[in-house]
């Protein structure tokens, strides 16, 4: 998906919502025990109750890969069941030598075709070209994230900054706003304003928002930008906003929520532009 077709999706839809579909086989209601493949049928129908309020889906590869050959299918499955309108993001932050960085790159932008893949940075550029070099597809780049360890390097001075800036800096040398996102945490919503300064024109998938604490009005108030330039992960806070037999009405329900708010501040943002 270009980043004209992001964009595109977004203004018409009035919602920059990623659903994150970080399904654990443990948490799929019981009455869908009996299906071959509960996971499966759990996702499509968290797929069909909120594809009208989001522009993206999230899979974080760990919850299909726990379960061996039989999750990589259910990945795949899940992959293919997402509708071409929306973007699909293989959360699975990978990053390694160059010849192991392009059989990743294959992996999910051709097995299983997905738009974007996260990646880890700190192996440096080569591990990150051969996912930069596909055409229509984007590479996510861990930025500022929001776990504890973060204080161990990415907020260590550097240079004349922080070190997760110079990453920002360096590999946005790599890469082009039409290839290249960052992801930053929803709780460090006080950053946004430095990080937005350092990359003014890229897009950036902020997860954190909902069961994490993360502040949507704050992330929106600090980071929209012109063409909005943000995907916001929700994952638990929609897919198991109700554990019963209605599960996916009610996840659809927190997803519109989402939206709605969303283009308030789209709206919001839009008149002072």
């Amino acid at each position: 998906m270009t980043r004209a077709t992001l964009i595109e999706q977004i203004r018409l839809k009035q919602s920059y919502l990623c659903v994150g579909l970080d399904t654990d086989p443990r948490s799929v209601p019981p009455f869908l025990q009996s299906f071959q493949d509960p996971v499966f049928e759990f996702n499509k129908k968290i797929i069909d109750a909120t594809r009208a309020h989001c522009v993206a889906y999230k899979i974080n590869t760990a919850f299909y890969e726990v379960s061996g050959a039989a999750g990589w299918e259910t990945m795949q499955k899940t992959a293919d069941y997402i509708p071409s309108t929306h973007f699909k993001i293989a959360d699975a932050k990978r990053g390694d030598i160059g010849n192991t960085s392009s059989l990743y790159a294959r992996a999910f932008f051709e097995t299983l075709s997905f738009d974007a893949v996260t990646v880890a940075p700190y192996m440096g550029e080569d591990s990150i070209r051969p996912f930069l070099e596909y055409t229509g597809k984007w590479t996510i780049l861990l930025g500022l994230t929001s776990n504890s360890g973060a204080a161990d390097f990415e907020l260590q001075a550097h240079q004349d900054g922080l070190l997760y800036e110079s990453v920002l800096r360096k590999a946005s040398q790599w890469g082009t706003i039409e290839n290249l996102m960052f992801v930053i945490g929803a709780t460090q919503a006080g950053w946004f304003t430095r990080i937005r300064a350092i990359t003014p024109d890229y897009f950036y998938l902020v997860p954190g928002v909902g069961a994490q604490g993360g502040s949507l009005k704050e992330i929106s108030g600090q980071a929209l930008n012109r063409d909005v330039g943000l995907l916001v992960n929700a994952s638990r806070a929609v897919i198991y906003a109700g554990t019963g037999e209605d599960f996916a009405e009610r996840a659809g329900a927190v997803a519109a929520g989402y939206a709605a708010e969303m283009a308030g501040y789209l709206n919001k943002h839009a008149s002072v532009s």
